[in-house]
């Protein structure tokens, strides 16, 4: 029988404030943000998250930390699940536009980008946990498709930022400059994936081999 691992005190404490963090952060935005304003609705001392956190921008490192992990690993479920390239493409893809397109993943990368240029870590902190990490596994998808004879992608890194950058495409920042400018519904998201993943196909595809091969009574004779 398998026993759940229990957490230490100090660990649960620390990801309650955290949690508790992460939304003052997303009501107010880092600036207007206070450890005050945190530790009295998290029921604990400031310096209590002084000593878990050392400071403001520690606190903010964490919550980063944890939110680019649950945003890209709620994504990433769909890899290694079925072995039809186009379903673990069209169903990843779709997972991740449609969270990049919320209102909460949005006003967090929106914090994140106000305070890249006074704190660069935490920019890095957020691409190494997300969109980098995502990039990685994708990119570790296609491979092993390939190895299967299922893609085409002698370049797996390449593909995979092809491949994303195709589905994220303007939508994401369009949303984060001008919620407004269009409305998107689930229908629009399919199919803006679906056309994705046809265009990723067309060139990674096992066909796309053979369509670019040259054929051999085309060759230049070495005679």
């Amino acid at each position: 029988m398998l026993r759940m691992r229990r957490v230490p005190r100090g660990e649960k404490r620390r990801d309650e404030i955290a949690a508790v963090a992460e939304s003052v952060f997303l009501e107010l935005g880092f600036n207007d943000a206070t450890m005050q304003i945190v530790a009295s609705r998290a029921g604990a001392s400031k310096e209590t998250l002084y000593r878990h956190f050392g400071s403001k921008e520690g606190l903010f490192s964490e919550v980063v930390r944890g939110r680019s992990e649950r945003i890209y690993r709620s994504v990433e479920r769909e890899i290694g699940q079925r072995n039809d390239p186009r379903e673990v493409l069209r169903q990843l893809g779709f997972n991740l536009l449609n969270m990049l397109l919320n209102e909460d993943p949005l006003c967090f990368f929106r914090i994140v980008i106000a305070e890249v240029q006074r704190t660069p870590e935490l920019g890095r902190i957020f691409f190494e946990q997300g969109p980098h990490q995502l990039m990685k596994d994708v990119a570790a998808y296609l491979e092993y498709a390939t190895g299967e004879g299922l893609l085409n992608c002698s370049e797996p890194a390449l593909a995979a930022r092809l491949f994303l950058g195709s589905v994220v495409a303007n939508r994401h920042i369009i949303k984060l400059l001008v919620p407004d400018f269009e409305e998107i519904t689930e229908e629009v998201i399919r199919h803006h994936v679906d056309a994705a993943v046809s265009m990723f196909l067309a060139a990674y595809g096992p066909r796309a081999a053979q369509q670019h091969a040259v054929p051999a009574a085309l060759e230049p004779s070495h005679a």
